[in-house]
């Protein structure tokens, strides 16, 4: 099917609209690098919205009515919002699900040591990297210390402008004939993925009698300076290692954005943003931002744990229905968007493409209908009736869509969340924007794309 560039389209308001969306989730991206910070963002901008934990609403018992608006924050790095419809629950729900986690390196348990002077932190990549691509770059630390007593220490170092950053380095081309040779896999192993972050000696006033690792001692010191924090508090850290710098505008007609992990907040911004702009539904509407899925969704905070399905428990209880088949009901009676993006066609790399079924720049907002890898392998494969509920749904409200797969059949394949929601008997079909240079260190949007989702959500959850 022939598309066509979605810019010959716009008139004045569209244009208006783009770059204030645009604007918005360039700032959302700077400064929501690492899912706990995504998250807390997502709260924040849904308390000034209106919404209550739902915590609240258990302590005091207190029922929930049609307008209701809450959330449930799990661990800080997953969240769920709702907005209860006048339409009993039961009779299904309309739910966009994104995730807020992205590849990156995390430091390890016992990260701090020295070599031959120089101070280093060693790090183990999460999701799928290609590991030569985070050398030579400035980095950044985010994260959290949980000290001891529970004290909860914020780290963001490599941010501000007045900071310093920290990096990994590379073997000079004169001396790299070996390393050339080598898979690009292999040019740099997981366990030369070490950052250097100091070179100054602790000072020691008698040389004689001078400790041994004085520049990691430095570290230290400045870490105690800094955070009041000891070297065994890095065993109760989470403590990621994402690329130095805003997000901004690509493209000398800026008509692109270019910034670390859009896999997945581009959707998981336009699902927000889109959300908390919805007019009052029928239906109960539900966005879901979840962290893990670069990992395959495990863990209490992924979406395979029952936080979800918990909370959907506690909102029937709170609404009147305590029978076990509640939420069940509710499951196989929604409609879902597994929000996350797509491989973009890029012509430098056309050989891992199928043309006729790839997703392309400036054409609009993308339907999977499947992921998996080779043979559809675990893939959620949504079903050609709600596909053409989704159609309907789109051109009544003049969305700019696209379908396509992440590739040729047998080039890879991929996975998001859309499988775990189906598995509860919800009709699921994969929706996002299309991404170039996807998982490297920065990733490349286009702003048409990024609109014309959000357009996309706003529709789905008022008519789907």
């Amino acid at each position: 099917m022939d598309k066509k560039n979605v810019w010959k389209k716009y008139r004045g308001d569209d244009f208006t609209l783009l770059n204030v969306i645009c604007d918005d989730y360039r700032q959302f991206l700077s400064k929501s690098k690492i899912e706990r910070e995504a998250v807390r963002n997502s709260i924040q901008l849904a308390e000034k919205a209106g919404f209550v934990n739902l915590n609240t609403y258990i302590e005091n018992q207190a029922p929930l009515v049609p307008g209701d608006k809450i959330y449930v924050n799990n661990r800080g790095k997953s969240v769920a919002f709702f907005i209860i419809g006048s339409e009993d629950i039961t009779k299904g729900m309309n739910i966009l699900g994104a995730h807020v986690d992205s590849p990156r390196l995390d430091l390890k348990a016992n990260p701090l040591y020295e070599e031959k002077d120089f101070a280093y932190l060693d790090t183990h990549y999460y999701g799928g990297i290609k590991k030569y691509q985070w050398v030579t770059l400035p980095l950044a630390l985010h994260g959290v210390i949980i000290r001891k007593n529970g004290e909860k220490i914020h780290v963001e170092v490599g941010e501000d402008e007045n900071d310093p950053v920290i990096g990994i380095t590379d073997l000079l081309p004169h001396l790299g004939n070996e390393q050339l040779k080598k898979e690009a896999s292999k040019v740099i192993e997981g366990e030369g993925l070490d950052l250097l972050i100091g070179s100054v000696p602790f000072p020691e006033e008698d040389d004689e009698k001078k400790d041994k690792e004085l520049v990691k001692k430095n570290i230290l010191a400045i870490l105690k300076d800094r955070y009041d924090i000891e070297e065994d508090d890095f065993l109760s850290a989470e403590i990621e290692v994402v690329p130095a710098g805003k997000a901004r505008d690509f493209g000398l007609d800026r008509s692109m954005i270019m910034g670390y992990g859009q896999d997945d907040k581009v959707c998981a911004y336009t699902s927000l943003r889109a959300f908390l702009d919805a007019p009052a539904c029928n239906k109960t509407i539900s966005c879901i931002l979840v962290d893990k899925e670069e990992i395959g969704s495990m863990g209490a905070t992924g979406m395979q744990s029952n936080f979800y399905e918990d909370a959907l428990l506690e909102i029937c209880n709170l609404m009147g229905h305590t029978e076990n088949t509640a939420v069940g009901r509710c499951f196989r009676n929604s409609n879902m968007l597994s929000s996350d993006v797509n491989a973009a066609y890029d012509p430098l790399y056309s050989d891992v493409m199928d043309k006729r079924n790839a997703s392309y720049f400036n054409q609009g907002v993308v339907f999977c209908k499947y992921t998996g890898s080779r043979g559809k392998s675990g893939s959620n494969d949504a079903t050609a009736e709600f596909i053409a509920k989704i159609r309907n749904v789109m051109d009544k409200h003049y969305v700019n869509f696209q379908i396509s797969e992440l590739g040729k059949v047998d080039a890879g394949g991929g996975g998001t969340i859309a499988y775990i929601l189906a598995n509860k008997n919800v009709n699921v079909i994969d929706c996002g924007v299309g991404v170039l240079s996807m998982h490297a260190p920065w990733e490349v949007t286009a702003k048409a794309d990024i609109y014309e989702a959000y357009k996309c959500y706003l529709a789905f959850l008022q008519d789907a």
